[in-house]
């Protein structure tokens, strides 16, 4: 039996969120042939806690705030975390595989310089559509699901026109880009990107279960903040498509299933398991 190690970045900053547990839930119904899962959760705005490089897998989620340059005392010591997956992965067989969350993709976006990272004119949240690009049509995270799908997407920034000379130079691929909005004069957002072949990063929430979000949309406390922010039809139409089974629930069942399926493939292999983690 092999033992695979998986690190939890969380985001989240002490807040109260969904995203946590849903990645928590994905991990645990992750199915493993030939391998035992461990995860470690590791608190990193609120107190600082990052891992070593000593994991197999990574999941940095999404959270609140700003991802904007600031003098957090947490960031700098975040990206050379980052920095040293992506060199650890330019040397060794053995890869390390990593998934950046909304946030976690935003601030791996600015630290890589592929696009535009600025505040959005108005906060998008709910479910939307989200298109796939020619490389996201046959992307193994996306392949299986339809055009265009739906996801949750919460964000006040957002991450805009790649750079698509450096993103050439890096070898990064556009998977995903926000709805087509033909009467809206403004530029699609970014919303899933491949890295590399072993680091992945979504603008939107795949891990979000339509089943546990609903049974949260329809607490009381929840539906007044939704009505209250973002009015009576949005909350509505939000419950409408949590019970639609082709919508949030299809895509939270495909994109991280998928990643922790591929990257336990690949840790593995007869090559990599010759070397060590």
């Amino acid at each position: 039996m092999k033992f695979l190690k998986i690190a939890i970045l969380d985001m989240y900053d002490n807040r109260p969120n969904e995203g946590m547990r849903c990645i928590l839930r994905l991990i645990r119904q992750a199915q493993t042939d030939g391998a035992a899962l461990y995860f470690d959760v590791f608190n990193v705005r609120a107190n600082g806690e990052l891992p070593a490089l000593d994991y197999d897998i990574y999941i940095s989620s999404g959270g609140p705030g700003s991802p904007l340059p600031s003098d957090e005392p947490w960031e700098q010591p975040y990206f050379a975390l980052i920095d040293s997956i992506f060199a650890w992965n330019s040397i060794h067989v053995r890869k390390k595989h990593l998934l950046l969350i909304c946030h976690s993709f935003q601030l791996v976006s600015r630290h890589l310089g592929v696009g535009t990272l600025g505040r959005r004119k108005s906060t998008s949240f709910g479910i939307f559509p989200i298109s796939k690009t020619e490389a996201g049509q046959t992307d193994p995270l996306f392949a299986a699901l339809p055009t265009p799908f739906y996801a949750v997407d919460s964000r006040d920034y957002q991450v805009t026109e790649p750079d698509a000379n450096h993103m050439a130079d890096l070898g990064i691929k556009v998977l995903c880009l926000e709805k087509e909005r033909p009467h809206v004069p403004l530029e699609r957002a970014i919303m899933a990107i491949r890295f590399t072949p072993e680091i992945i990063g979504t603008q939107f929430h795949p891990e979000a279960d339509g089943e546990g979000m609903l049974r949260y949309f329809l607490t009381d406390a929840k539906r007044q903040q939704i009505v209250i922010e973002h009015g009576e039809d949005k909350y509505n139409e939000m419950v409408r498509l949590l019970q639609d089974p082709g919508t949030i629930e299809l895509t939270e069942s495909v994109v991280v299933p998928t990643f922790l399926r591929e990257a336990i493939a690949a840790l593995l292999t007869p090559e990599a398991t010759l070397q060590p983690a």
